[in-house]
């Protein structure tokens, strides 16, 4: 079949096009197309790559088809539909305060009668507080304003509820497994959900971090002790996976302290 090459645009003309068209894509955009070739790969290329792959390991390591779960700063519902699809006949709370997100995340688990998306931000008491949405990278968002990896990022103040999951969680509703990922806010999480995590002593996967985690007054001090007060140790994602020991106070601070990771998982001892 005859082919209308005069109407092909030289390499280097597209080339530019795409550039042109990249530089009018909104960043988070981006992101997620980068996100999604990079998934593809049979290996990791960043940091973030192999958090993601070790935290759908962990989630499948602990899951049962009935396990509940709890993803704090649900953003998307990527971990939600890892943990929906290792726990189907279990109940699982997304908890999301970026409207936008809250709206997407509404229409998208809205016809599962198991899972349950609250426009809530987890934390220590319950009330109001203003919010840093991140416009230009929602990711970034959080109670705290927190160090950007990029200048220009376009951000406002909202102002979203505030709840603790001790209040929220059915008393007779067993925790299995827990995903905080909230740009630092961390500790408040964990200090309104003291009583959930002491009872049920889930598997917490959780982000800690100096750039955003110090932005809250924060210290690997004071989530060691948290989690040593309702019985459980923190292991590096590796570590876990392979029955390693757990990390000691002194290395969880260097490990913060130093830069070295910022994705832990906290669980009941198995030694």
């Amino acid at each position: 079949m005859a082919t209308n090459s005069h109407l092909v645009a030289p390499p280097a003309i597209q080339i530019r096009y795409l550039a042109a068209s990249f530089d009018r894509t909104p960043f988070f955009l981006l992101k997620d197309f980068i996100k999604s070739i990079l998934k593809a790969l049979p290996f990791d290329l960043t940091k973030n790559q192999r958090y993601d792959r070790l935290t759908r390991r962990v989630i499948n390591k602990v899951c049962q088809p009935g396990s509940n779960s709890v993803d704090a700063g649900c953003h998307k519902g990527e971990i939600l539909d890892i943990f929906l699809a290792a726990s189907p006949r279990g109940r699982h709370f997304g908890f999301e305060p970026i409207p936008a997100l809250f709206d997407q995340l509404k229409l998208k688990y809205g016809g599962m009668p198991n899972v349950e998306i609250s426009d809530i931000a987890l934390s220590n008491q319950e009330g109001f507080s203003s919010f840093n949405y991140v416009v230009s990278n929602p990711s970034y968002s959080g109670l705290q304003k927190r160090e950007y990896d990029r200048p220009n990022e376009e951000d406002t103040l909202i102002t979203v509820r505030t709840r603790k999951l001790d209040d929220i969680w059915p008393s007779d509703l067993p925790l299995h497994i827990m995903k905080i990922d909230v740009e630092g806010g961390e500790r408040l999480v964990l200090e309104g959900s003291i009583q959930t995590i002491s009872r049920w002593k889930p598997t917490v996967i959780f982000e800690h971090g100096m750039g955003a985690s110090d932005h809250y007054g924060s210290t690997p001090e004071q989530i060691f002790a948290l989690f040593h007060q309702c019985g459980l140790k923190i292991y590096l994602l590796e570590s876990f996976l392979n029955g390693s020991q757990a990390l000691s106070a002194e290395e969880f601070s260097r490990q913060f302290y130093e830069r070295l990771n910022y994705y832990f998982v906290a669980a009941v001892p198995k030694y």
